[in-house]
């Protein structure tokens, strides 16, 4: 089985964060405006706020994405995961979560949330097994959103 590359984000990969991720939010969701300005500008709206983003390369090619975004002392946002479809089944996702979870403690995250839809059933699966648990989400985060996962560190 051939191993799957993790890459730190760098400004020629932009194109691989913005379609792969609009990809799946449009099969599944609509784009919504806080989406367009994050994986425009993943530098600005990420990168510059003090987050991370990193890629899964298998076979030469980018197959998968997420970002780690900063929100307040300690904690942090999983999100923006995706994987395109010919690698989906791969154990890309899981690979891309560990190593954001580990970039996490590296950054002395004490928590990682994410957001997410009930009907991402895979994705709900996958965080459970990474030791995510459900807690109350706040209101408004995204309209697709229905559970808030978060994991202590």
């Amino acid at each position: 089985m051939e191993s799957i590359r993790i890459i730190d984000y760098s400004a020629d990969l932009q194109p691989y964060f913005e379609s792969i991720n609009k990809a799946w939010i449009m099969e599944h969701f609509t784009l919504e405006p806080i989406d367009v300005a994050v994986l425009e500008k993943p530098q600005k709206n990420i990168i510059d706020q003090g987050g991370v983003i990193i890629f899964a390369e298998l076979e030469g090619e980018i197959v998968g994405t997420v970002a780690l975004k900063y929100h307040e002392e300690g904690v942090y946002e999983m999100t923006k995961m995706g994987v395109v479809p010919a690698a989906q089944g791969k154990k890309v996702g899981w690979s891309l979560a560990k190593a954001i979870l580990e970039k996490a403690k590296t950054m002395d995250a004490e928590k990682v949330v994410l957001y997410s839809s009930r009907k991402l059933v895979p994705a709900i699966n996958m965080y459970r097994k990474l030791g995510f648990k459900e807690v109350v989400p706040e209101a408004g985060k995204y309209s697709r959103c229905d559970i808030k996962m978060e994991v202590e560190l």
